[in-house]
């Protein structure tokens, strides 16, 4: 069996750069253990797998070691290879998903998602938590699936240095830190080492919560956010009711064969 795959550093516009997603067009599903596998495999945040259905696109996203049923760069990089790789038509595409439908636009020169807002509850700073980050929090919040901890300042989110070990011992898929931003309106963090990953270089699906939470601190609608993991990541964010809309541009590195 041979199948083709395509590397999009998503989120940024220049070569690694953003977030590496591994992106296969197939004709059918595979194996849910042999796409985990390919997953491994690349050893990359997301490997997404999308397959054309009578309904339209569906897509499924795979980190090296389990299956999610979110992610924001990889739907991104996935609409970026069928706009630019095999030149799909129109100024938008939808995929059905594990988290309902998901559209991408083209939106002056970036493309940009339509997720569903999940705006955060409170849940209150623990001693534990603080002890793994290595921080003080300023408050803690629920999302569906993360915890959402604010921070005192972007430099307390940069220099941010967990305990990897005790983060993945919490209830939570992934933990975001974030604060007001310097040269953007906030700025952020993932870690997730629940899932095997110790820190995701930029989380679309984070700002599904962030957004909402930043629009009410903020007052505003439209705001520029900054994930600045060591690849780092801009993302042009706009909050529209109960969806978000979460832009940025994308580049393709690699493109390739498994040969299997």
């Amino acid at each position: 069996m041979q199948l083709d795959f395509h590397q999009v550093d998503a989120f940024t516009d220049r070569p690694f750069a953003g977030n590496p997603a591994m992106v296969y067009r197939l004709d059918a599903w595979l194996a849910d253990e042999l796409m985990q596998k390919i997953a491994a495999e690349h050893n990359l945040s997301e490997t997404a797998f999308l397959v054309n259905e009578a309904d339209g696109w569906r897509i499924r996203w795979f980190t090296p070691t389990a299956e999610v049923p979110l992610c924001g760069h990889a739907t991104l990089a996935s609409a970026y290879v069928l706009f630019e790789v095999f030149g799909e038509p129109g100024q938008s595409l939808e995929f059905n998903s594990q988290s309902g439908p998901l559209r991408v636009f083209r939106e002056e020169g970036r493309l940009a998602l339509d997720f569903p807002a999940q705006p955060p509850s409170e849940a209150g700073s623990t001693v534990e938590l603080e002890q793994a980050l290595g921080l003080p929090v300023v408050d803690a919040l629920n999302t569906q699936a993360h915890l959402l901890v604010l921070l005192e300042s972007e430099y307390a989110v940069r220099s941010c240095s967990p305990d990897f070990a005790a983060l993945a011992r919490m209830p939570y898929l992934g933990v975001i830190v974030t604060a007001r931003g310097e040269d953007h309106d906030f700025v952020s963090r993932f870690f997730a080492p629940a899932i095997g990953l110790n820190e995701d270089p930029v989380t679309g699906a984070a700002h599904c919560s962030l957004i909402p939470y930043w629009s009410q601190r903020l007052n505003k609608l439209q705001m520029s956010a900054y994930q600045c993991s060591a690849r780092g990541g801009e993302l042009w964010c706009r909050l529209e009711g109960d969806r978000v809309r979460i832009a940025g541009q994308a580049r393709l590195i690699a493109s390739g064969r498994m040969v299997i």
